[in-house]
């Protein structure tokens, strides 16, 4: 459903040159990443957002996985996994032998069906308990044998078992019905977390003990955290970490050079996206749908990729992005140019008061967010019809104010979950979902579940046409654009294009000394 392409590798030296072992004296020498991506939560219970997860890849096991590339998850703490019967709902999993918590304690399907029920007890408004909507009850019938109730047919279910929601907890560890607090974290991942300071960095061993789908653990990580792509892009600038990725200024990333012999680059698609989220419940001045088609009449996706990112994004025109199933072009079907006029024609049959004064709020340090917030503004002020009140804030402010609705609109990244276009319905616009706009559609929501009874993926196709048909028609969101996929390192590092492909695990372990 979606191919990696790498465009760019530089600085090969000698054939398979970045292949060939690590000098010795570089065996335990640790690499450093630099990101903006913050961690919320070392808790999977209460975190779902990239920086989180992005360590959670590293530091835990599910029981799935996805290999480089692929599109169907395969076992890792899991020995196997398969649907029993034809009927999509009922998911068993035998674990894997050997496989011990930091503690020593072997890790049993008892630990398996505590990860997932405290997930959803806790809750948590920031959490990935979403994703578990078609989960009814999880039973340990054995030392080594789990079995997932689910309360409808979800052929996407051990897709979502393979993401950072997964992540297998000890139960002695973690609290039951609240989220464990302190810079501890007892995985069973590839790499222990051997140090750590909020908003600064993580330190990572490879962990010896480590049992799964990997055939080894990686070098030493240190990862580092930065608070905006300035500083990110400084601290690259000034050498102090080894492999920058998510995410340097969109200036910095159109004047790569791909002839710099002193870096490498690597550039992929990506299915990474932006949405403007507007938050559609009474009493919000953009409850009334005519004026959030009035939005989308005034958007110019063009405009913000060419000027704000410097065309390393893609003007996004649906819901789900280009290389997944079910891409469309709803929102250029129904808003093909930017038009004051068919606007204020919206707005007047809407009987609101002019100009319609909103609020619009984005991620302090996320990127170009401050840049393209100050973008938007212009655009939808553009005849006097809208008054926006531009304000950023700190990321985790940040996403308890969208899930409490105290913002009218806000503009967030979505990184995929998972290689299928399941990714981008319920947890963004279905019923309950995840951006917490207050949107309900129950057609919507029931295009969705149909779409989930496929175990052949390419067959689900028609349903997400016609969910992107009744989004662009409701506008509980305005796409904005697609990213495209940048890691650039140093010369000694190599690796780098294989972190991430849009499957949702970040594989630290991938980086190599040359």
């Amino acid at each position: 459903m979606r191919i990696l392409v790498t465009l760019l590798v530089l600085a090969v030296v000698g054939v398979g040159g970045w292949q060939l072992l690590p000098a010795q004296e570089n065996k335990n020498r640790t690499i450093k990443v630099g990101t903006t991506d913050a961690v919320t939560s070392l808790d999977p219970a209460g975190a779902y957002d990239a920086g989180s997860w992005a360590l959670f890849s590293n530091v835990f096991q599910s029981l799935l996985t996805f290999e480089p590339g692929g599109v169907q998850p395969v076992p890792d703490a899991a020995e196997s996994c398969t649907f029993v019967g034809s009927d999509l709902k009922t998911y068993r999993c035998t674990l894997r032998d050997g496989i011990n918590f930091p503690g020593g304690r072997a890790m049993t399907a008892e630990d398996v069906k505590y990860s997932f029920d405290r997930v959803k007890k806790i809750n948590s408004d920031v959490g990935p308990a979403s994703l578990f909507s078609t989960l009814g009850s999880v039973s340990a019938d054995s030392a080594s044998t789990v079995t997932f109730h689910l309360s409808s047919p979800d052929a996407t279910f051990p897709f979502k078992v393979a993401t950072g929601a997964g992540a297998i907890v000890d139960k002695d560890s973690y609290p039951a019905d609240s989220l464990r607090t302190g810079s501890g974290v007892d995985g069973t991942g590839p790499y222990k977390l051997t140090g750590y300071t909020k908003d600064q960095r993580a330190v990572l061993t490879p962990n010896t003990q480590y049992k799964g789908n990997l055939k080894g653990t990686g070098r030493p990580i240190e990862l580092r955290y930065y608070g905006d792509s300035q500083a990110l892009d400084k601290a690259w600038r000034n050498k102090q970490f080894d492999v920058a990725t998510r995410t340097l200024p969109p200036k910095v990333l159109s004047g790569l050079n791909a002839s710099d012999p002193n870096q490498r680059v690597t550039e992929s698609d990506s299915s990474e996206t932006r949405n403007l989220y507007l938050n559609t419940r009474a009493g919000s001045p953009l409850h009334d749908v005519r004026v959030r088609r009035a939005m989308a009449w005034l958007v110019n996706r063009e405009e913000l990729a060419a000027t704000v990112y410097e065309g390393t994004v893609d003007p996004l025109y649906s819901l789900i992005p280009t290389g997944l199933t079910g891409h469309t072009t709803s929102f250029f079907d129904a808003y093909p140019r930017q038009s004051t006029a068919k606007a204020k024609e919206l707005l007047t049959a809407a009987g609101v008061s002019l100009p319609v004064r909103f609020t619009f709020g984005y991620g302090k340090g996320r990127g170009a967010g401050a840049e393209e917030a100050a973008a938007l503004k212009k655009q939808l002020e553009a005849g006097g019809l809208f008054e926006v009140d531009v304000k950023g804030y700190e990321w985790t402010d940040f996403q308890k104010r969208w899930a409490a609705g105290k913002m009218d609109a806000w503009a967030v990244g979505w990184v995929a979950d998972y290689p299928d276009p399941d990714t981008f319905g319920a947890p963004l616009v279905g019923t309950g979902s995840t951006m917490s706009t207050g949107y309900s559609n129950k057609a919507v929501d029931n295009l969705i579940q149909d779409s989930q009874q496929y175990a052949d993926r390419s067959k689900v196709a028609q349903d997400f046409r016609a969910v992107q048909a009744g989004v662009a028609t409701d506008v509980p969101l305005i796409p904005l654009w697609q990213r495209k996929e940048y890691v650039v390192s140093s010369e000694d590092v190599g690796g780098g294009q294989y972190l991430s492909d849009g499957t949702g695990v970040f594989r630290l372990w991938q980086l190599n000394w040359i």
